[in-house]
């Protein structure tokens, strides 16, 4: 059973075949690699010249050309295995490493792939640093740069808030401000009335103007005789005079 992950990189490939797994030793680990559904083997390598000559793996120290070999064991768990190029006897050159862990079979990374993930992870969490930095960053033409983080909207929000004693205004200010309404009113007139609360605002060109009552006119003739009569009134009747005979 192979799983591919990336089909073009080995490194992300990983290779399983369970019936093997209960069996697994030193001994039979090459064979369990060598399998033909396992994607990591190289079937031209000294190993399947060997294993179809049916000779002992002792012969391939006496080869030239790809090989694998054991590199370490720690059953029933771990398996190393090494691909390398044998020149000589006593000379080979290493290709690539395999760890077979609980029967599944990886690819080790080499140092290059190693420090390219590592660089890469580095300059993401990096350049995502930047963007939340930038994220906080506030300007404002009055006062300048400032940083706004989420943590003291979410104070601001848990703090109970004060409420401001409202101070009364001075005469200065009420005599100012309507003054300044009845200018305002004056330069714009309203064009709309609203009688009535709770009605519709009439327009002023549909109001029809009441006449205006006009003052009863009383003659000044009766307000004097009016007033002559009061003052009698008040004095009493004039005193009778006696008669000189």
């Amino acid at each position: 059973q192979c799983r591919f992950i990336f089909p073009d990189n080995l490194l992300g490939i990983s290779w399983v075949d369970s019936s093997w797994i209960p069996i697994l030793n030193n001994g039979s680990v090459l064979d369990y690699f060598s399998e033909r559904s396992n994607p990591f083997y190289d079937r031209t390598c000294n190993n399947e010249v060997v294993k179809m000559q049916r000779m002992t793996l002792d012969h391939l120290n006496q080869m030239v050309g790809v090989e694998y070999i054991l590199l370490h064991a720690q059953e029933p768990i771990l398996f190393i295995i090494r691909k390398q190029q044998r020149q000589s006897p006593t000379q080979v050159m290493p290709l690539a490493d395999y760890y077979i862990i609980a029967g599944v079979i990886y690819q080790a990374p080499d140092l290059g792939s190693v420090i390219n993930s590592r660089v890469l992870t580095a300059v993401h969490g990096i350049q995502s640093a930047f963007e939340e930095a930038m994220s906080y960053c506030r300007y404002h033409p009055s006062k300048g740069y400032w940083w706004h983080f989420k943590d003291e909207e979410e104070r601001e929000k848990t703090k109970p808030k004060a409420k401001k004693k409202e101070e009364p205004s001075s005469i200065f200010q009420r005599q100012r401000v309507d003054a300044l309404l009845l200018d305002l009113r004056q330069k714009f007139p309203p064009r709309f009335v609203q009688q009535k609360p709770g009605e519709k605002p009439v327009p002023v060109d549909q109001i029809k103007k009441e006449p205006e009552p006009v003052p009863e006119t009383v003659k000044t003739e009766e307000k004097e005789t009016v007033k002559n009569a009061q003052s009698a009134g008040a004095k009493g009747p004039p005193e009778k005079r006696m008669r000189l005979q």
